[in-house]
């Protein structure tokens, strides 16, 4: 998005780690990178290099990505003729009456709050003071061509050829729902070729093994552990489900599968619920309903054809709605209202 917002005439330059991975595509766009990035919450030396970087370059907007980088960013900009805007990721987790928040976003020396979906917006306005228009909504945009992986063969799993394979990326937390969806598969045929392939750390836990073991589809639930190709192996599934109970932004796993064209089934909360059209692009869940993902899950099974055409229109909505480019203008939208007082 940083590259795109170049393109359309902006002059970026990048405060982060030295030695990133995209540091040549960023340079190559003509984006000049600044090696510095705080370890702290509080840093006076990266408070101090940031100010000199403001100071120097006379820059009319300074965005801040996560709690590190914009508390700093907060300190740095005191005093200076510059709009501070942040990123917010997702729901929950800001109180106005926490006054560690002051820090972050619901600091006064932040102009703009940038969030990646419209539920994060809404959740994070009943948290500001004074003008609720400051908290807005631009989606991370993606783009087709960056998922081009061949699909892993899932034989490598211990999968069958022609098994209806439900595929989940997600690390082991509570919000995750992971007991929520290994519950779901007790109310499944016990006798189906429907194989669930669970991607992600911590899935070795004493709790998940012991639910995995107990559900009557034991031997058709398989687990990778962390995979750095975790989108290759979502690309061979069927079907996707991520059935967090509350907190997600806008789930890039959820994004990975439907630019696959693989059908998602996906819970109500956060920004899940914003990627899909219910019943046409994917499946929309109530949190915590086993029975609904067991029968989303029959649903996609019992219909092959529909299972692929909904995974067919996830893909052509990541294109038509999700772009990279969108974003991008987005983006550059809100910065211009942001410098000009016009929001």
């Amino acid at each position: 998005m940083l590259i795109e917002l170049a393109k359309l005439g902006v002059h970026v330059e990048l405060v982060t780690q030295p030695d990133i991975e995209y540091g040549k595509r960023f340079e190559e766009a003509g984006i000049k990178l600044h090696a510095c990035h705080p370890a702290k919450k509080f840093e006076l030396e990266a408070i101090r290099r940031i100010r000199g970087i403001l100071k120097k370059g006379q820059f009319d907007a300074v965005y801040s990505f996560n709690n590190k980088a914009i508390t700093n960013a907060n300190f740095a900009a005191l005093g200076l003729p510059v709009k501070v805007l942040t990123y917010r990721g997702q729901t929950g987790n800001i109180n106005r009456w926490d006054p560690s928040c002051y820090l972050t976003h619901l600091n006064p020396r932040v102009d703009r709050i940038v969030c990646v979906s419209k539920a994060t917006r809404d959740d994070l306005q009943n948290h500001v003071w004074g003008n609720k228009h400051k908290v807005c909504t631009v989606y991370k945009g993606h783009n087709l061509d960056w998922y081009q992986d061949k699909p892993v063969q899932l034989g490598e799993f211990g999968i069958p050829d022609g098994a209806f394979v439900v595929g989940s990326v997600a690390n082991v937390r509570p919000r995750k729902g992971l007991p929520v969806l290994l519950k779901a598969t007790h109310m499944l045929p016990a006798e189906s070729n429907i194989h669930l392939l669970l991607v992600g750390k911590g899935m070795d836990s004493e709790e998940i093994q012991e639910l995995i073991k107990s559900s009557p589809m034991a031997n058709r639930i398989h687990i990778t552990g962390f995979r750095r190709d975790a989108p290759a192996i979502i690309a061979a599934c069927n079907a996707s489900v991520l059935a967090s109970t509350k907190r997600e932004g806008l789930p890039k796993t959820v994004i990975e599968s439907m630019a696959y064209g693989v059908a998602p089934i996906v819970s109500d909360t956060g920004g899940s619920a914003e990627l899909i059209e219910d019943g046409i692009s994917g499946i929309r869940l109530t949190p915590g309903s086993a029975e609904e993902i067991a029968n989303a899950i029959l649903r996609l099974h019992q219909s092959e054809d529909e299972c692929s055409l909904m995974g067919q229109k996830a893909k052509e909505r990541i294109k038509s709605h999700f772009h990279v480019e969108q974003s991008a203008h987005e983006l550059y939208k809100v910065l211009e209202e942001t410098i000009n007082d016009e929001f």
